[in-house]
């Protein structure tokens, strides 16, 4: 029988990280103009997932290159019997970013009597195709997505609570936040998990620049096809001119910050029209479109500690390429 929850749907606004989004198409001209007019130009890394945007993601995670999905999954796979101990049973799992569910089916394919799962992404079509595919796999199991963005001030999780939740948060989408805005986050998802429940977070560790860089920027050009992907996005859906073959994917390791940061450049000077707006490149101007921060496990568990999480259990693969981290509020010890 299922349960009383229903879907919400409130495709407003999405910040990054993470991941999916889609925005009413007023919105997303005006974040448009406004970002592009700012000094130095930045777009927010939501709007990199359209639907077009979402397959080229798909396909990045593929690659020989990006190690962080591959390592996170294999990290899953080898710990999944300790990590669904500490999440214990009759749980609600609330998955932040849930894109296409795919590390979460271990979790379900083992977790004790989950009370349910429910998948919060800004991508309507996304999130309701994955949720449809795991009701067929999961039939015992409530599946509920919310059509949301759980990083929005307004975001409702009231209709998770009285539950034993457990909050997960994969991909290293914690990353794509500045430390400030991370520890922030951090601080509402130890709300929403309570005192029985907690966060497991997968974040992406400090190592050789080398290896982070070409993660970044595959020998296929699928992460630059990404990239311009959103020129392309505000051309359909902004009424704006861009040509692509003007502008450039760049991305480098920025050692002060501890971060990935990605651009878009202009080759050349150029106006772009979007809509009534006219919007001028210099020679070599960047629009900022996302940052991935690299961590330690030590520093990790240093800002969730200031967040009021405690770190629990930590898993790292035999590299220590990548990490995942159950965490509980303090106040439960």
């Amino acid at each position: 029988m299922r349960s009383t929850w229903t879907l919400i749907d409130q495709p407003a606004p999405y910040r990054h990280t993470n991941r999916k989004a889609i925005a009413p198409k007023d919105d997303f001209t005006a974040d448009v103009i406004g970002g592009l007019m700012k000094r130095p130009k930045r777009l927010a890394s939501k709007y990199l997932y359209d639907a077009p945007g979402s397959a080229l993601f798909d396909r990045i995670c593929q690659l020989p290159e990006y190690y962080l999905t591959r390592t996170e999954l294999a990290i899953m796979r080898a710990n999944v019997i300790e990590i669904v101990q500490e999440i214990g049973p009759d749980s609600l799992i609330v998955e932040l970013g849930s894109g296409s569910s795919m590390k979460t089916r271990l979790l379900l394919d083992h977790l004790d009597r989950p009370r349910a799962y429910m998948p919060i992404d800004i991508s309507r079509e996304h999130v309701l195709e994955t949720a449809a595919q795991l009701r067929t796999e999961y039939p015992a199991i409530d599946i509920e997505p919310i059509v949301d963005d759980f990083c929005n001030s307004s975001f409702d999780s009231a209709r998770f609570s009285g539950e034993r939740v457990c909050v997960y948060f994969p991909g290293s989408t914690i990353g794509n936040f500045e430390r400030a805005e991370a520890l922030r986050l951090l601080r509402k998802i130890g709300d929403w998990c309570g005192d029985q429940g907690g966060l497991l977070i997968g974040f992406d560790l400090q190592k050789d620049v080398s290896v982070l860089e070409a993660a970044y920027n595959d020998a296929d050009g699928v992460t630059a096809a990404f990239s311009l992907n959103l020129l392309q996005r505000m051309n359909r859906e902004a009424s704006a001119n861009f040509h692509l073959q003007n502008f450039r994917h760049v991305a480098f390791y920025h050692s002060p910050a501890e971060r990935i940061e990605i651009y878009i450049e202009s080759h050349r000077e150029q106006h772009v029209q979007i809509g009534d707006s006219t919007i001028s490149f210099a020679a070599g101007e960047r629009i900022h479109t996302e940052y991935s921060h690299k961590y330690t496990v030590a520093g990790f568990a240093a800002m969730a500690e200031k967040a009021g999480l405690a770190m629990k259990r930590v898993w790292t693969d035999d590299r220590e390429y990548f990490a995942v981290m159950y965490l509980e509020n303090k106040r439960a010890d």
